[in-house]
């Protein structure tokens, strides 16, 4: 942790915040002080370090804390999610190590937010590749993942499991590489690893494709592509779509779909139509 020219940013963070807690709802008593927030000894017994350390970190001259410590110091300090990585980075140059948080489930907001993309398919999914929210487009478009219970809409069991999958995607075979590295990669980066593995086994006992190349061990990054779709009703469609991770909730992802020339888009209104004249539709192409 360098500090030089009076660079302290990491000590001046520490200062910040501390001045900025409230004794009183700590449970600490308010009389005889001169300063606002907690005195240094007190959040270096929060943090469970000793005042002397503390305080040489708040000056710049105390080293660069472990991780372990920094955690600590973010509890004793109550800092928020976004305070506590950038009390990371201010240390050690890195975000903290990615903890798995269960996904409390899409805002309304962000609900608005792809209702609002009238022509593009868009959902928002789990890095665990759960669907969580979906709006017309899509379901008309990809599929009417509305109509399957909670816990059967991943993508990933869906395009392994539904046999029409394989004749309405185009290229089959290296769309089914990219989604398995990509999987990977996104569930070791957001901490899902572990809770994926019944996934895993499943998908391996039932589909060969799948357990070869899961054993492939290849990442990769979804970021962005071109989708290529071969609808029995209206024929070719292509859709290249974006993928975004949601701020704030880094285990989720929204994927938006664009119709790449206007025939692609009349396919998307033609879709759009048959089914706002049907009560119910059926999953048919995945990510």
């Amino acid at each position: 942790m360098a500090t030089r020219h009076g660079d302290n940013r990491f000590g001046d963070f520490l200062k910040g915040r501390r001045t900025k807690l409230d004794p009183a709802s700590l449970g600490y008593p308010m009389t005889r002080r001169r300063t606002p927030g907690l005195r240094r000894e007190e959040v270096a017994q929060r943090a469970n370090i000793s005042a002397t350390w503390y305080t040489w970190l708040e000056q710049g001259r105390g080293g660069t804390p472990s991780a372990d410590v920094l955690d600590r110091l973010a509890r004793g300090l109550a800092l928020n999610e976004a305070e506590r990585e950038h009390l990371f980075l201010l240390a050690q140059n890195r975000p903290p190590e990615i903890q798995y948080k269960e996904t409390p489930g899409v805002t309304p907001q962000l609900q608005r937010v792809i209702d609002s993309l009238e022509l593009s398919p868009a959902y928002v999914r789990t890095s665990e590749w759960e669907v969580l929210a979906w709006n017309q487009a899509a379901r008309a478009v990809l599929g009417d993942y509305g109509a399957l219970p909670e816990g059967k809409r991943n993508i990933l069991r869906l395009f392994f499991s539904e046999p029409e999958v394989r004749t309405r995607i185009s290229h089959w075979d290296s769309v089914a590489r990219s989604m398995v590295a990509t999987f990977r990669a996104e569930t070791a980066k957001t901490g899902a690893s572990q809770r994926v593995k019944a996934l895993v086994d499943e998908l391996s006992r039932s589909y060969p494709d799948f357990e070869a190349l899961w054993l492939d061990h290849a990442v990769s990054a979804l970021g962005e592509g071109i989708k290529s779709i071969e609808h029995p009703t209206i024929g070719p469609i292509k859709l290249e779509y974006s993928t975004f991770v949601v701020e704030g909730m880094p285990n989720l992802s929204m994927v938006i779909f664009n119709p790449v020339k206007p025939g692609d888009k009349a396919g998307v209104l033609r879709l759009m139509e048959i089914f706002s004249g049907r009560d119910q539709g059926k999953i048919s192409v995945s990510e």
